[in-house]
């Protein structure tokens, strides 16, 4: 089976090249910009593309295009910082420029088998402050913009090709055929790679690395850690067993319902209660990289004390997906800027008493839900919102409290509800409550009253990488507003968030 090997130059877009490759039947893995040929010997590479990263090429230290690009006879594509690195190879000149950040209008001014079935001009997403201002001699441009007149480029025998703008995120329009006639026309490569495939390399792969060792499993009750569980129970069944810790930080009823799907599956889980714990260890907390590594340190000290009771255990399965490996600039992205620590990832000591397991580590959140309906994860936890792991202590701005998660736990309940209750036709993707660490003043009962602010966050995305707000009916929001001011006296001002992703994540904190 032909792979494709994206290079990762840092670009937060970088997996998600991968895993527009894998929607499209080709199989693809991401490797360090700098990887040798003997990292993925294993593989067939049918094609190399390069991701878009923060560097600027004329820079000391700038990642360099990698020289064994030369000798393989299979197509190269530079995507970004990608293309700016393919020029400068071969002789090309790259500058700072004006840039652009956000949506432009491209237009084709060259036949070419990428663009095939598309029309002169398009929508695409452009984020990148240099330019190619002069081309190798070898090479033509197909398309310009109008503040980037180098906007696409490919050397005369179409085996390396440069995009200025991304079409692996959803605001590129054609983004998908753009990379389909990469694929399959320049490339010719065909189609194998399907989720089934994907269960069963993550089957094998668990079966390999644990032998007979047991395995500790994190259980949250969100999609990802309840379809590690099920992964778990295909491949070593007997071998593991899932230890769900209540940290206090949970939604509305979450822990009862975590237990029932459990028990319906027929696995045993272990269930504790650490909320007393975690919130103390929150106190005065009010910065929220701290929050995720004090969430963080107390699972492994909370995880470890268990093992030793329950053991012995010498591996901890966690459901980290991909968006949490970018967002804090995972190990193995040492090029990438850190968004913010994901608590099961850069949120862990350094130390750990076990060695994880991380099966979903390289998928995004449709792929994962894809493969727990292989797995028969019930529809009612593969179409829960996602919550972070930190809980509401990242959804509650400054200090976490008792009296503050019991107010945020009602007014999320409460929004849910509703727009349950609405059945919109389209529905939001991700829709959750954030406490604020702020008050206004309203009015109850013709009496001053001086309450919280709660803002209201519903988004429409595909792989939890780009994201655009919803727009919620009106009439809903007004319902959801007056429920919240009138049934939780402590909340006296109901603001919506209307930022999409970029600039913002999805989450606050």
């Amino acid at each position: 089976m032909k792979a494709a090997i994206v290079l990762d130059f840092g670009s937060q877009y970088s997996q998600l090249i991968v895993r527009r490759v894998r929607e499209l039947g080709v199989y693809a893995e991401l490797f360090p910009h700098d990887a040798s040929p003997e990292q993925f010997a294993h593989l067939d590479p049918g094609t190399f593309i390069l991701s878009g990263g923060p560097a600027s090429v004329y820079e000391p230290d700038a990642p360099s295009f990698p020289a064994y690009l030369f000798d393989f006879q299979v197509p190269v594509l530079g995507i970004c910082y990608g293309m700016q690195v393919l020029a400068k190879a071969f002789g090309g000149k790259v500058e700072p420029g004006q840039g652009e950040f956000g949506g432009t209008t491209f237009r084709v001014i060259e036949n070419h088998p990428v663009f095939h079935g598309l029309p002169q001009e398009f929508h695409v997403w452009m984020s990148h402050g240099d330019n190619v201002i002069s081309l190798p001699s070898s090479f033509q441009i197909l398309g310009r913009t109008q503040a980037c007149p180098i906007a696409a480029i490919s050397d005369l025998n179409s085996h390396f090709l440069g995009l200025q703008f991304h079409p692996e995120v959803e605001h590129t329009e054609f983004g998908r055929e753009i990379l389909a006639n990469f694929l399959f026309r320049v490339c010719h490569l065909t189609k194998e790679w399907n989720p089934s495939l994907i269960v069963e390399k993550a089957i094998q792969e668990i079966r390999e690395r644990t032998k007979n060792g047991r395995v500790l499993c994190a259980i949250s009750g969100g999609v990802d850690s309840t379809v590690t569980v099920f992964l778990l129970k295909r491949a070593i069944p007997g071998q593991f067993l899932p230890l769900f810790v209540n940290t206090g930080l949970l939604r509305y009823q979450e822990e009862e319902q975590v237990k029932k799907v459990l028990k319906d599956a027929d696995i045993d889980l272990h269930y504790v209660d650490e909320s007393s714990k975690f919130l103390g260890a929150l106190q005065g907390v009010t910065d929220p990289e701290e929050k995720r590594k004090i969430v963080g340190n107390l699972f492994i000290e909370v995880f470890a004390r268990e093992a030793k009771k329950l053991g012995p255990f010498e591996f901890l399965a966690q459901g980290t997906i991909y968006p949490d490996v970018i967002e804090s600039r995972g190990k193995e992205r040492k090029t990438a800027d850190k968004i913010k620590t994901h608590h099961n990832v850069g949120g862990l000591p350094e130390v750990l008493p076990f060695k994880l397991i991380e099966p979903l580590r390289y998928l995004f959140k449709d792929e994962v839900r894809q493969i727990g309906q292989l797995l028969g994860v019930p529809a009612e936890i593969l179409n829960r919102q996602p919550f972070p792991g930190p809980g509401l202590a990242v959804r509650i701005l400054g200090e976490v409290t008792k009296e503050r998660v019991e107010i945020l736990k009602r007014a999320d309940f409460i929004y849910q509800e509703e727009i349950k209750r609405a059945q919109l036709e389209r529905r939001p993707d991700q829709y959750f409550a954030v406490l604020l660490p702020v008050k206004a003043v309203g009015v109850t009962g013709d009496r001053r009253a001086y309450g919280y602010v709660l803002a209201l966050r519903a988004v429409r995305t595909k792989d939890f990488m780009t994201a655009d707000w919803f727009p919620l009916p009106l009439d809903l929001l007004k319902k959801v507003s007056s429920r919240i001011c009138n049934e939780i006296r402590e909340i006296t001002r109901v603001v919506y968030d209307v930022t999409s992703k970029p600039p913002a994540t999805i989450e606050w904190e």
